[in-house]
């Protein structure tokens, strides 16, 4: 049997706390914690530390993943519901509202609900390129693109997007290409959310 001190610097309290421990070291660790409050003690500062540790190092997961992944599944629905594969204008700095008004238009393709931080409803979508309608409500976090150009039209609202530092304002009928291997990222700056036209095309 081990002493406590032994088994504190043996490095097998942080293995259990992490669930990787071995049955019998397992066993071992907590019989000595019944016995020891020292090693109870111990075994409680571990989870702390791994905990805060966890926090202080946690990755804000991209808050467009989901509601772009919704859309996508939506998008699937009403083709499976026979609706017709359309392709949307490929957007360009000639681009204008009237280009996407068949879409900008339906009923079913509007804001539904209060706006978290980011909504979409896909036009048209292929290995080639998608379009889709979205709103931003206050940011779109840092991202680059190795395989895609990203392209948007701003319909409603303003932002400001930053690439690789450098800072471009954007009004009602403006467009923006994103270049690859660039990092980027969009702050609105109007009281209501910014409405665009978004596309990515493959590289």
């Amino acid at each position: 049997m081990m002493e406590p001190n032994e088994l504190i610097e043996s490095g097998l309290l942080e293995l259990y706390v992490i669930g990787q421990a071995s049955e019998e070291e397992t066993i071992l660790i907590e019989q000595m914690a019944t016995d020891h409050v020292g090693i109870k003690k111990e075994i409680e500062n571990i989870s702390i530390a791994i905990e805060t540790l966890a926090i202080k190092n946690a990755i804000e997961p991209d808050p467009t993943i989901k509601p772009f992944l919704m859309a996508t599944l939506r998008y699937i629905a009403r083709l499976e519901k026979g609706e017709p594969v359309t392709v949307a204008p490929v957007l360009s700095k000639q681009s204008k509202r009237d280009d996407f008004v068949q879409w900008l238009d339906r009923e079913d393709f509007q804001l539904e609900g209060e706006l978290n931080d980011f909504y979409a409803h896909i036009i048209s979508g292929n290995p080639e390129a998608t379009t889709a309608i979205a709103w931003i409500k206050k940011l779109s976090p840092p991202e680059e693109h190795d395989k895609e150009f990203e392209r948007f039209l701003v319909l409603e609202g303003s932002c400001d997007v930053v690439i690789d530092g450098m800072l471009h304002h954007m009004q009602p009928g403006d467009f923006m290409e994103i270049p690859l291997f660039k990092s980027h990222h969009v702050l609105v700056t109007s009281e209501t959310p910014c409405k665009v036209i978004l596309q990515r095309i493959a590289a």
